[in-house]
């Protein structure tokens, strides 16, 4: 049975079909919710939690097609929730260098300056350069196009810069 038959099924209240679409995409759903959260337990917390949410949303689901999008578009909600009420943003070595932050700069700052931009820009320098996802898998998450995407991330590289010179360094991006 293919992923839209399973959809239906859902909608419709099947709970198999639910649980085999969970599934199909809790590797999907962990790994976004590591990317966001980089705790195993809270993103484990973070699947449950965000099975129970689909569960209870399934039949508000206008797109049968847009299924993962909209499941993945769940986890980023929560773990964006997540961080706000923790007010941390984890950032590693890797990420560092991968979006050009140069030496000078240290973690501490980089976390306080992501903290200071808005939640869009903090969500999609995350999918970018945490999460490593292409624009196009980006404008499917966020379900806008490609080129908003691109945009966005522009401004959001931008606001980091400007944030980030401030603080007397800068983004070599």
């Amino acid at each position: 049975m293919d992923t839209e038959q399973l959809v239906k099924k859902a909608i419709k209240g099947n709970d198999d079909a639910f649980l085999q679409l969970i599934q199909t995409y809790k590797v999907d759903l962990y790994k976004t919710a590591l990317s966001f959260l980089r705790n195993e337990e809270e993103a484990l917390e973070a699947i449950q939690e965000v099975t129970y949410r689909a569960y209870k949303g399934i039949r508000k689901l206008k797109e049968v097609s847009y299924f993962k999008t909209w499941l993945i578009r769940i986890m980023i909600n929560y773990c964006n929730d997540q961080l706000k009420k923790q007010k941390r943003v984890v950032i590693n070595e890797e990420v560092l260098k991968s979006i050009g932050v140069s030496e000078n700069h240290s973690e501490l700052e980089l976390k306080d300056v992501m903290l200071g931009l808005d939640d869009r820009s903090r969500e999609i320098l995350t999918l970018k350069y945490f999460h490593d996802l292409k624009i196009k898998d980006i404008a499917e998450t966020m379900q806008c196009p490609e080129g908003t995407v691109k945009t966005w991330l522009n401004k959001a590289l931008k606001a980091l810069r400007e944030k980030l010179e401030e603080k007397g360094g800068n983004l070599n991006v």
